[in-house]
């Protein structure tokens, strides 16, 4: 049983949700720092980063983690740029070694193997029916799986999906205690 006072955990994907592939180029914008011109060099895809994305994220109560193949260079190049605190990273194994079923999205086993138990929300742009079964089965504790528009990336509604389902959570937590 997970402990009243542990926040549920919030996976969250840079690619898609935070960086979307649909972005016009008018809305890219212009790096904050001369810091961050280099860091650009590497992604010109970084402009396309909402700066309010951070304050959005952290209002949540939930703890942030980065499920991302940026891994660490997320806390780099895209914390600073949004307004977020350096996050903890689930570490990907480096070899696939995937006996998953068929449809089953690689990160799926791993970050329900991290979240142990904890309440957990998984923000990504390839997130299917198999990874819900999945984690349906497989995950003891509260999920939702939240699967991102790629080309719009997060938006309103799906901050108030977010938003909606951690205060249900809290408030049958509450009802429990």
């Amino acid at each position: 049983m997970t402990s009243a006072a542990e926040r549920p955990i919030l996976f969250l994907d840079v690619d898609g949700p935070l960086i979307p592939f649909g972005a016009a180029s008018s809305s890219l914008q212009a790096p904050a720092s001369d810091s961050e011109v280099s860091v650009d060099q590497g992604n010109p895809l970084l402009g396309r980063l909402d700066p309010d994305l951070g304050s959005r994220l952290t209002a949540l109560r939930c703890d942030l983690v980065w499920a991302s193949t940026w891994m660490e260079e997320a806390n780099e190049a895209v914390a600073p740029r949004i307004g977020l605190p350096r996050l903890p990273v689930v570490e990907w194994p480096d070899a696939c070694t995937d006996s998953s079923p068929r449809g089953l999205h690689w990160k799926t086993p791993h970050l329900v193997e991290w979240a142990n138990r904890r309440p957990f929300i998984w923000v990504d742009d390839e997130i299917s029916s198999m990874d819900r079964l999945w984690v349906a089965t497989q995950h003891p504790g509260p999920s939702l799986l939240r699967r991102v528009d790629p080309t719009k990336g997060l938006e309103d509604a799906d901050f108030s999906v977010l938003a909606d389902w951690l205060g249900a959570l809290e408030a049958n937590r509450g009802a429990g205690a």
